[in-house]
């Protein structure tokens, strides 16, 4: 594919690394400001827990619900809808003065933000064709990890020149030019290049019937797993090397944003490879399980980050895991968006999802309890574990199918 259809194509990816990059930064920068936050509003670090609940509980209930909204109301839609929510709930942080309203502005941000993910994946299935599919989804959810990285020094030089408040208000304000770029660009492509999909079918499969498929459970199984390392990578590490490394808030500072590098340029990596091997004449379906089968290898590693001596070699492993999940959550995200319909896509994205939600906040108590009673020794071993027993219920629920995508001729 070449020419104006393909430009629109990866135009749009853009603009979807671009999403996926704001939901990151927009969720973290409440972690970054929360000294001052919470000393101005004078909130205790129990009122500090219940807010931050408050985003993971909206964001796995919304991870559902709008996997299915963009299902019903299309791509084009759905996503405007789920970034103009987050990005005003992110500007209404600028207005709060209590700990209730703190708390209810990050619900309707974890409410905006559940869709993202799913609107991304979907977008994705709908515009490219099986041998372009798995790089482009490496770059549209890659952006993710681009927000973890700017967002602490972005954050921070932002609060220097308009405090707290004015950060909040810069981030929903850039939320609100994307839902304009995004409004007016995903018309003319619509009209410049048509879908691109796997699956003609415009069919809409009912939650109840998808719930009840093996591949579906399987692949909700697989992120109950796995996101509980990820969810520990992205709430813990700092604590962590605190409290475990006696690192200062400099070398937190200039060595915690390593590991989302990594995730970064494995997500585009993962699926590039992994778009090379269907190139080269794999069946789709057997390329992305040979690149999960080797990241959840690489992850095994991770149980020496505990262990190792130095600051330095500890954040070596976590990159080095960190570096696998972008093979392996790539490929995932793929592998759903050739196994379903487009009008299905969004659905099963947000269900596994938010099971995976689930999973981590079942952990993060877990992981609380083990660090309070023993130390992050355990929760080290798990996390080297935990991926290679995911892809052993990939192996076992979730088969190639005559109609999976096969290579070209």
């Amino acid at each position: 594919m070449s020419g104006p259809d393909n430009g629109w194509r990866w135009w749009l990816c853009g603009l979807l690394f671009a999403a996926t990059a704001l939901s990151f930064l927009d969720r973290q920068v409440l972690s970054v400001l929360a000294p001052v936050v919470t000393r101005e509003l004078g909130m205790s670090s129990l009122e500090y827990s219940h807010v931050t609940t408050a985003f993971l509980v909206s964001y796995a209930v919304m991870f559902l619900v709008g996997g299915r909204v963009l299902d019903v109301v299309g791509t084009r839609l759905g996503l405007a809808l789920s970034v103009g929510v987050w990005s005003l709930a992110s500007a209404g942080h600028a207005l709060v003065n209590s700990a209730l309203q703190l708390g209810a502005a990050r619900f309707l941000l974890g409410a905006g933000e559940g869709g993202c993910f799913p609107g991304a994946a979907k977008g994705v299935a709908e515009w490219f064709p099986p041998r372009q599919r798995a790089l482009a989804m490496g770059f549209a959810i890659g952006g993710a990890s681009l927000g973890a990285v700017a967002a602490p020094p972005l954050t921070l030089w932002l609060a220097h020149r308009v405090g707290w408040r004015g950060v909040f208000l810069a981030t929903g304000l850039m939320g609100i030019g994307w839902v304009i770029v995004w409004w007016f660009s995903s018309r003319s492509a619509a009209q410049a290049a048509p879908p691109a999909a796997a699956h003609p079918s415009p069919a809409r499969p009912s939650l109840a019937s998808l719930c009840v498929r093996q591949d579906v459970c399987g692949l909700a199984l697989i992120r109950f797993i796995v996101d509980p390392v990820f969810y520990f990578y992205m709430f813990w590490i700092p604590k962590y090397l605190s409290q475990e490394r006696g690192a200062t808030q400099e070398q937190i500072g200039n060595l915690a944003w390593i590991p989302f590098l990594a995730l970064g340029l494995s997500n585009v990596a993962g699926g590039g490879l992994s778009d090379w091997l269907v190139r080269r004449g794999r069946a789709a379906f057997t390329a992305r399980r040979l690149i999960m089968a080797g990241a959840a290898a690489l992850t095994m590693a991770s149980s020496l980050a505990g262990r190792v001596e130095t600051v330095e070699l500890a954040l070596a492993m976590m990159a080095l895991l960190m570096l696998a999940h972008g093979f392996w959550i790539t490929n995932y995200v793929t592998l759903i968006s050739e196994r379903f319909p487009p009008g299905a896509v969004g659905t099963v994205m947000g269900l596994t999802g938010a099971v995976g939600a689930v999973g981590g906040m079942v952990a993060n108590t877990a992981i609380g309890w083990s660090v309070d009673r023993f130390s992050y020794g355990p929760v080290w071993l798990v996390s080297g574990l935990l991926y290679p027993l995911a892809f052993g219920v990939l192996l076992l629920t979730i088969r190639a199918r005559r109609d999976d995508p096969q290579p070209p001729n």
